[in-house]
């Protein structure tokens, strides 16, 4: 690929990300609350809550441009790569790191996949319930393994847990148009891994960081 079309790429892509932010905003109205972190330049892995496809979308847009172009979010081969509409938005305009849940002899492991994008100095969006919860009265699934590997992999990644307010009222499952409704974006502490921390620990530390952020959990306190 030769330098122009690099170069052309990335304008696409810059545009692309601002065009989407900009109606994320205007269809949300999100309001970004940083209560304990702050946006910064740093690699880092931001981790949420998940309840509709576009809850990356939003996240992303809450972040400044720099930080935004550098940010990659994790999504599902199996629905994002399904169609050739699909895998045109989640290649070419949003960037998003396609991983397959079923591994395979000839399917590269999705850890490998997210480390090689980290390698490369960008930072990731995850959703560690590994699927959408469609529950409302379960307010988190069970974390999945793959925050705490890319943790011990890479302690010196910041991670970021992020609580998504409303998403999945704008975009619900089976739908393709949002609907207009207030949403925020809770961003949280830094946390880390402590050291010889077990995994069911750290995962547990995680989940309950992510669930203090929710709005709902503060209010009824």
């Amino acid at each position: 690929m030769s330098e122009d079309t690099i170069w052309m790429n990335k304008l696409v892509k810059r545009a692309t990300g601002s065009l989407l932010a900009g109606i994320a905003w205007a269809v949300t109205g999100v309001r970004p609350i940083w209560a304990g972190a702050a946006p910064s330049n740093r690699q880092r892995i931001y981790f949420a809550n998940h309840a509709s496809h576009g809850d990356f979308i939003l996240l992303a847009s809450c972040l400044p441009r720099e930080e935004r172009e550098q940010t990659r979010a994790v999504a599902a081969a199996d629905y994002w790569g399904k169609t050739r509409l699909r895998r045109l938005i989640a290649n070419d305009l949003l960037s998003t790191v396609l991983i397959e849940r079923k591994v395979t002899e000839n399917v590269k492991h999705p850890m490998q996949v997210m480390l090689d994008v980290l390698e490369q100095g960008d930072s990731l969006i995850i959703f560690p319930e590994g699927t959408r919860n469609m529950d409302e009265s379960e307010k988190l699934l069970p974390f999945r393994s793959g925050l705490y590997n890319l943790a011990l992999a890479r302690p010196d990644i910041e991670l970021i847990p992020c609580w998504i307010e409303n998403m999945s009222r704008v975009l619900p499952k089976g739908k393709f148009l949002p609907v207009p409704l207030l949403c925020r974006v809770i961003f949280g502490p830094p946390m880390a891994l402590i050291s010889g921390e077990e995994r069911h620990a750290f995962l547990a530390r995680s989940r309950e960081a992510l669930l203090s952020l929710d709005p709902r959990a503060k209010s009824s306190q």
